[in-house]
């Protein structure tokens, strides 16, 4: 997508934005609709014997499966939004929508974790086994490989496109996978160890509920906006001073992400001498070289470099002001 002032998109090789690739919204609405079709057909499964049986457990955990689908539902959702071009309203285009539909994730998989800690502390007050037919748990051990296979393809998809919305769908998956194995493991040894399921249902709920938080987190903190690492800083810097080495201060750096386009702001302060063209020349090649070397769209602030008396003067002088 092109910045609105007609500049060039970065590149995806910026140190400050993460490889992505083009066909990210593509590979992102697949992984979400393979899942929605996967996750329903095993919601039918699980629910069919888990009604057969009389298993509250199993029934639950074919709800815990359809919450996948919901959730793959948002990624699709995320996914059509942000593939829309920038419009008057939306300037710099919509790619931010696939960081909300993480949090959205995030907040489901949130949901998802609390109600699996508080069942599972409820099996425990109550005593409660798991008990299953042969079939159940040959139904359940199918839903552990074909979560666990959705989970590495969402893994890898989230990765490929750098999606935290793909990557977040995966932790579901994978949560899902985990709670089928549980009650395999707790039909199994349920007779014998009746705490089992309960007790790895607790450990498993606080997994849950850690990845949601840092799913919540990582998405948000781009919205919020985010501080310039010391690393980039440097390379921001030295890329100024390569273009113009007389440079002295590189300063007030502020970046703003909007999906694969990156905006920064920097100061950098000239000699007070110099013409407004002058100024105005360099600071355009400054920007053409952050975009070329580290792909992204940069606006510099000139300012200009004081001599120690002036500089005194001017603090006199807003004393002064502030006086009257």
């Amino acid at each position: 997508m092109a910045h609105p002032s007609g500049t060039p998109a970065p590149t995806p090789e910026s140190p400050i934005n993460p490889p992505q690739s083009a066909q990210g919204p593509n590979l992102g609405m697949l992984e979400g609709w393979i899942s929605v079709v996967l996750n329903t057909l095993l919601f039918g499964a699980k629910y069919w014997f888990g009604a057969r049986s009389g298993s509250v457990s199993m029934t639950a955990d074919a709800w815990h499966t359809l919450s996948d689908t919901l959730t793959s539902v948002v990624v699709i959702v995320g996914f059509f939004i942000m593939a829309r071009p920038a419009d008057k309203e939306h300037p710099f285009g919509h790619a931010r929508a696939e960081s909300i539909a993480a949090i959205v994730i995030g907040v489901l998989l949130a949901v998802v974790g609390g109600s699996f800690f508080l069942d599972s502390v409820r099996r425990l007050i109550a005593f409660q086994a798991a008990t299953f037919s042969v079939a159940a748990i040959v139904v359940f051990a199918v839903s552990i490989v074909l979560k666990e296979a959705l989970a590495q393809f969402a893994f890898w998809a989230g990765r490929k496109i750098n999606s935290r919305a793909v990557s977040a769908d995966g932790w579901h998956h994978r949560s899902d996978a985990i709670a089928s194995a549980l009650i395999v493991a707790g039909a199994l040894a349920g007779r014998s160890v009746w705490w089992m399921d309960g007790a790895l249902g607790i450990g498993v709920s606080l997994l849950i509920l850690w990845a949601a938080i840092e799913i919540v987190r990582g998405s948000a903190s781009p919205l919020l906006g985010e501080s310039v690492d010391a690393g980039t800083e440097q390379r921001v810097a030295d890329a100024i001073r390569r273009e113009y080495a007389a440079v002295e201060d590189v300063h007030h750096l502020h970046v703003h992400r909007y999906g694969r386009n990156v905006e920064l702001t920097v100061h950098v302060r000239l000699p007070a001498g110099m013409t407004v063209e002058k100024a105005h020349g360099i600071s355009q090649r400054m920007e053409t070289r952050l975009a070329d070397e580290l792909g992204i769209v940069a606006t510099v602030h000139v300012e200009p470099r004081a001599t120690e008396p002036q500089a005194a003067g001017s603090r006199t002088g807003l004393r002064t002001g502030q006086r009257t």
